[in-house]
Formats: C-alpha cells, sequence, structure tokens
C-alpha cells in the first residue's frame, strides 16, 4: 500500500506565510525519510489559512527541498487556468524534478464565485470544457503536432496525471481517459462508494494505465492518547466550520471539547464531512484506515490533517506510517 501525504500550507493564527512554506518543506523531508510515496499540495485561492494557490511555485520550493518523493497538486484547478499555461508550468517542474512530478486535475474552482471576477474568466463555461481541456493538456505533453503551438517547455514532459474528484463526474472522465483516479474522502465523502464503482465499470486502458488505480483521501490525527489526538483534530474541525459558514480564517489553536461545544446541525455537518477520519491512537488509525482500505479496495492512501503545532503533524504522520506499515 503506497501512503502519501496532502499538505494544504497551512498559515496558524499568528503565524505568516512565510513559516507555513517553511513547515511544509520540512513536513515534506519529513514524509520522504519516513517513506512515503507522493507529497501534494492543493489549488485554493483567498483563504487566509490556506498558502498553496500559487501551486506550481510551492512545488519548486518542495521539490528542492526533498530528492526522492514524488510532489504534485491534489490538484491543479484546471477551468482556472489555460491548458498551455499548466504545461508549461508542470514542464518545467518535470525538468527540474524528473520522474518526481505528479499533475493532479480538479473541476472545481478552488474558491467562492468571486474567483470568477477575479481571474476575469467564465468559469461555468470552463468547467463545461474541462474535459476537452484535460484532452488538450495530454496533447501538449505529447508535444502533438496538430496543435497551434507547442509548449515549451512542456513537450515532451512526463508528469503523472490523475482525475481527481469527490462525485460521479470525475470517476466517469477519469474511466474515459484511461487515468488513475483520487477521490477527496476527506471532505466530501458522501459519494465515495457509488464514485468508485462508477470508475471501475467503465475504466477503458490507456497507453498509460491498463487498468484501475484508485487513491482514497482520509483524515488522520494519530498520537499517544485519543484526546490528545481528538484535540490536534479540533484545529481543522474549527476551520472547517468556518469555511462552511463564510467566515474562513487561519487555522486556529486546538480547543477541548469543541465538537461538544458546536449547536446539534453543525455537528452532524462537520460528522457526515468528516466520516473519513483516522482519529486516535497507532491501533485506532490502524483499525480505522484497515477498514477504509477492505472497503474501497483502494490501491493508494492519502492522509491529510493540519495540525496547529506543526511538531504535532510530524508527531502524528510517524506514528500513523508506523502503524500503517506492511498493510
Amino acid at each position: 500500500m503506497k501512503i502519501s501525504v496532502l499538505d494544504f500550507v497551512s498559515v496558524v493564527e499568528g503565524g505568516t506565510v512565510s513559516q507555513a512554506l517553511a513547515e511544509s518543506a520540512d513536513l515534506a523531508k519529513l514524509a520522504e525519510e519516513l517513506g512515503c510515496h507522493r507529497f501534494w499540495i492543493a489549488e485554493h485561492h483567498g483563504m487566509p489559512g490556506i498558502a498553496s494557490s500559487a501551486v506550481a511555485v510551492c512545488l519548486a520550493h518542495i521539490g528542492h527541498a526533498t530528492s526522492t518523493i514524488r510532489i504534485g497538486s491534489g490538484g491543479i484547478m484546471l477551468p482556472n487556468h489555460s491548458p498551455m499555461v499548466i504545461a508549461e508550468q508542470f514542464g518545467t517542474l518535470d525538468a527540474l524534478f524528473p520522474g518526481r512530478i505528479d499533475l493532479g486535475l480538479g473541476r472545481a474552482p478552488g474558491a467562492d464565485q468571486r474567483i470568477a471576477q477575479m481571474l476575469r474568466k467564465d468559469l461555468h463555461s470552463a468547467a463545461e470544457r474541462f474535459p476537452q481541456d484535460v484532452v488538450e493538456l495530454r496533447a501538449l505533453f505529447a508535444g502533438d503536432d496538430r496543435l497551434p503551438m507547442q509548449a515549451m517547455p512542456g513537450a515532451g514532459a512526463s508528469p503523472e496525471l490523475w482525475m481527481l474528484g469527490a462525485s460521479l463526474f470525475g470517476a466517469q472522465l477519469a474511466a474515459m481517459l484511461g487515468l488513475p483516479y483520487a477521490f477527496a474522502s476527506h471532505f466530501a465523502p458522501a459519494a465515495l462508494d457509488d464514485a468508485l464503482a462508477t470508475y471501475r465499470q467503465n475504466f477503458r486502458p490507456s497507453e498509460s494505465l491498463d487498468r484501475p488505480h484508485v487513491m482514497v483521501a482520509a483524515n488522520c490525527f494519530a498520537a499517544d492518547t485519543v484526546a490528545e489526538a481528538e484535540l490536534l483534530a479540533s484545529s481543522m474541525d474549527q476551520s472547517f466550520v468556518a469555511l462552511r459558514t463564510g467566515t474562513p480564517g487561519r487555522l486556529p489553536p486546538p480547543v477541548p471539547g469543541y465538537r461538544e461545544s458546536l449547536p446539534p446541525q453543525a455537528l452532524a455537518g462537520l460528522r457526515a464531512m468528516r466520516e473519513v477520519s483516522a482519529i486516535g491512537t497507532a491501533d485506532d488509525v490502524r483499525a480505522t484506515i484497515t477498514a477504509l482500505i477492505a472497503r474501497t479496495e483502494a490501491d493508494e492512501l492519502v492522509l491529510t490533517g493540519s495540525t496547529f503545532d506543526p511538531k504535532a503533524r510530524h508527531h502524528s504522520l510517524r506514528i500513523a506510517m508506523q502503524a500503517l506499515a506492511g498493510l
């Protein structure tokens, strides 16, 4: 079982973007040391607590801090961009870090509707063109001479393409194009089983992939005690509640008994959103993740879980990797 890390490059209350970027690089170094397979970051915009809006720039920073771990986007929100620009960016990354680059693609904007105005794009139309843009992006990497212009760098580059999703749309497109598929079960678990079934049932082999290949995401907060792990998770819980209520901010410090303080409706929403979470000791994490793998028959697993104290996340990752050894 390949185990990877998804990082949000979280900016904590009282912290800075510079600190968040440095801490992300430190986490990537640890992930590499512990034998993680990939280190991914995701595109988000206009969020005070997330510093990964310029994904390609962040990945160059991560790449120079590491030497062997695969690095990539989990993901690039392609409707926000021209396929040509993404081909150039990831072609450059592929030249800098050959054989290490992943390019996960998503259809969501990575922000609220204000991003369309700021990008000066019709994101609804761009989302409708998403399948065609994915095909064009593949053609740019292949150096297809039928295109009006070649991506330089980009043509001949070989980043590993992934389709990301939290619904059946991404599953269907990944199956049609013969791409590996990563499901965002860490925040949108409702369609997990249906999406994986759709992907596997409709998969068409491609030049790059001869059979379905699935990655599932899980929140993971591991600690020496259950109480400590639940306390660590409360920072990210607060961030999700703030995001859902339209008041996103920087990652707050943990709050004891945070979930118990929520009104029933908010607590139910948080529990539904955080269904795929491994929180507790090493034994708890192993039991939860083992059940998730049995449920999904996943080929890979990506763990996420921002903590206010970066040292706590390092400790969590060490516990998790030891607990999951041999799966």
